[in-house]
Order: structure tokens, then sequence, then C-alpha cells
């Protein structure tokens, strides 16, 4: 049972790649004095490029989770952003729940599941 971790410390990996299922980490954007919709096209910024990384993309994604630090004040802005930026037709399971952040100014986290395409999926993985 093969498992790649990539960017990894002593607490936690980026990335996690087991049978054919990527596994990120929670991602944040990175201007953490932007409103939510500049959080939010950062966030999936970073998670287009992670799965990238990964040999997979947003068409691949089984499952987001989505953390709000404010669930009635950000939950319109951050899914304006997101309808923008997903294709029609590979809507995946998603969860928004409202969340204390492990920092202040952050105002919106999430953690993705893909599939690994089958051309890209090593037999090992």
């Amino acid at each position: 049972m093969h498992i790649q971790r990539l960017h990894t410390d002593n607490r936690m990996s980026q990335i996690v790649i087991h049978h054919g299922t990527v596994y990120l980490a929670g991602q944040v954007g990175e201007s953490m004095d932007a409103g939510i919709e500049q959080q939010t096209q950062e966030t999936l910024q970073e998670i287009e490029k992670l799965l990238a990384e990964a040999g997979s993309d947003k068409q691949h994604i089984l499952s987001v989770t989505i953390y709000l630090k404010d669930i009635a004040r950000d939950f319109a802005g951050m899914n304006a952003v997101w309808d923008r930026w997903l294709p029609e037709g590979v809507a995946p399971v998603r969860a928004t729940v409202e969340a204390g952040m492990c920092e202040s100014d952050i105002l919106v986290e999430m953690s993705v599941v893909a599939a690994l395409p089958e051309i890209t999926r090593p037999d090992n993985l």
C-alpha cells in the first residue's frame, strides 16, 4: 500500500495521494487583509495549483468542505466566486460550515478530496 505525501512537515502534508485519490489539506488565500471574494479566489487558485501538482484538476474534485469565519456575512460572496470557478456539470459533494479560524484574518478555508484521472493514475497509487 503506497502512500505519497507532498509538502510534508512534522505536523501535516499539503497533499496525500493514495489509491487514485488526492487529499488536500485545508487551503487559504494569501491576502489576509482582503475580503471574502479575493480570499476565495486565492484559495481556489491554490487548490488548482496543488491538484495539478498531484496530477488532477478541478473537474475531478469529489468533495469539498468549506469553512467560513462568518457564514451569514460571507456565504453569498464565497458562492459567487465558487460558481464562476467551477465548470458546469462537475459539482462535487460539498459542506459549508462556520468555524473559528486559526488566524483572525482568515475568512475562508477549503479542504478538498479529488480523484486522479484514469490516464495519470500509476498502478501503485
